[in-house]
């Protein structure tokens, strides 16, 4: 019966996680503008080196948030071991998931959907199968930075979650899944750009030192945020694993979650 719920519990995460992961990789592509949604005016920003910069914010940082709480509540009864399994999952699932849509980009596309498609709704020419291979397809920089950067952002994440539980015990679930989460996704929002936009980025469209910290600096206000906001959900996460595993089993799952999750890797 516990093996069983164990079981159930990991794959209903899994499931949750490995959705919502690759969904976000696919729709960030999309950048919107955080003031239009809220019906603001361009915030005009100036940040380091003069750079003005507004609260554009790619579109997989709506769902992203899922991926933070369901990481907290992994590493809550899994531990180190439950989250490294699941993150390197989730990057070779997305992995596959970015080769699959290369190779997709690459067939010929069939003249009556060409023809179909020729107009948008107003009657403009319109290149379907151009806009398929621009939305679907992003330079190897950003692939690879957004890979390293969910990894290591993962695996700081169980660190600090770990090394704060040790300190709070039971009490405190705020702490350490808020905690982890502020430290994981600061490297996060900087790994991603340096390695996507500063390091990788083709010649000629290399960012500027002070455009990558400016809108590492814009990505980051917005998670914090979003991680502050998002901590009931932590707790009602818990409040409804806990019912379900029951008190016994789920006291000694965290118990055991802790003690296997010693170091960083």
């Amino acid at each position: 019966m516990e093996s069983n719920k164990r079981q159930n519990l990991f794959l209903i995460l899994t499931g949750i996680f490995l959705t919502n992961a690759i969904l976000a990789e696919m729709i960030g592509v999309k950048i919107f503008s955080g003031e239009s949604t809220l019906g603001l005016a361009p915030a005009n920003i100036k940040l380091l080196g003069g750079y003005v910069l507004d609260f554009n914010l790619t579109a997989g940082v709506v769902i992203w948030p899922v991926v933070f709480i369901t990481t907290d509540v992994i590493n809550e009864y899994f531990g180190k071991r439950g989250v490294r399994k699941i993150s390197y999952l989730a990057a070779a699932c997305i992995a596959f998931a970015f080769l699959v849509i290369y190779i997709i980009t690459l067939l010929p596309p069939a003249e009556f959907w060409l023809d179909v498609n020729s107009q948008d709704p107003d009657g403009h020419p319109f290149n379907i199968n151009y806009a398929f291979k621009t939305i679907f397809t992003q330079g190897l920089g950003i692939i690879v930075g957004s890979l390293v950067a969910f990894l290591i952002g993962q695996l700081l994440d169980v660190f600090v979650f770990q090394r704060l539980r040790r300190i709070t015990g039971e009490k405190m679930v705020w702490l350490r899944a808020t905690g982890s989460t502020l430290v994981s996704q600061f490297i996060d929002s900087f790994v991603v750009l340096f390695i996507a936009f500063y390091f990788l980025a083709p010649e000629g469209s290399q960012w500027s030192l002070a455009q990558v910290l400016s809108v590492g600096i814009i990505n980051y206000i917005y998670k914090f945020f979003v991680a502050i906001v998002l901590t009931p959900l932590i707790y009602l996460g818990h409040y409804l694993i806990d019912n379900y595993l029951g008190t016994e089993l789920s006291s000694k799952m965290k118990e055991e979650a802790t003690a296997t999750s010693e170091g960083f890797f």
